[in-house]
């Protein structure tokens, strides 16, 4: 293993603290609340900076994701030894969630770049389009969730409890009404634990499953 490869789960760590410091710094409109389509204008033409900045170090969050699937298909892929069925749907997962994460900050920041040219109608809209890649984001989770964990329980490439975890985030990610707890929440607590996984000396390895005929 290549020195890049074997420092690679920390985009991971990357991954999730870009997260938590775009969300932190953001002052984009609250989709939650009653604002007008001109008060959520408003804002962006107050905060655009602040908005441009927070969306961009968000989605760079989710490219360093993307590179963090990358390395755990690779261990994946190494434990299904020829099928990888389950290293292929974890990695689209992932790939899919990625993307719509970064879709997510995609409309709020186009609003920004361009506060004084849209429309107040169109700033909402915009704004609100937000929750539709939310939901893209959730249901693209389970995906990966299920997956890591079938191809743990398969090949111990993870520990058990940690696949038995991951089915019940998936779980909750299928329930509507509260998966969107298991996108803020889980998913950065997947992505740590995973990253330590990955990194710590001599582990996970994996019992490698028999190759496909």
């Amino acid at each position: 293993m290549s020195r890049i490869e074997r420092w690679s789960p920390l985009a991971g760590v990357a991954a999730v603290a870009l997260w938590i410091v775009g969300l932190a710094i953001s002052d984009a409109p609250d989709t939650s609340t009653n604002k007008t389509d001109a008060e959520i204008l408003s804002v962006y033409q107050h905060h655009s900076n602040q908005i441009i900045a927070a969306s961009w170090l968000f989605m760079l969050g989710c490219v360093c994701f993307f590179w963090f699937a990358g390395m755990v298909r690779s261990r994946l892929v190494e434990a299904e030894n020829g099928t990888n069925t389950f290293s292929t749907l974890a990695f689209g997962g992932a790939v899919a969630a990625a993307v719509f994460g970064i879709g997510t900050m995609g409309g709020q920041m186009a609003v920004a770049i361009n506060k004084n040219d849209v429309s107040p109608a169109t700033a909402g809209a915009l704004t609100h389009l937000s929750d539709a890649f939310f939901i893209g984001v959730e249901m693209t989770l389970i995906v990966l969730f299920v997956a890591v964990a079938v191809a743990s329980f398969r090949t111990r490439v993870f520990p058990k409890w940690w696949a038995v975890l991951l089915l019940i985030v998936a779980v909750v990610l299928v329930i509507g009404p509260i998966g969107w707890a298991a996108v803020i929440f889980a998913t950065p607590i997947w992505t740590l634990g995973t990253a330590w996984m990955l990194l710590r000396p001599g582990g996970p390895r994996p019992q490698v499953a028999p190759a496909a005929a």
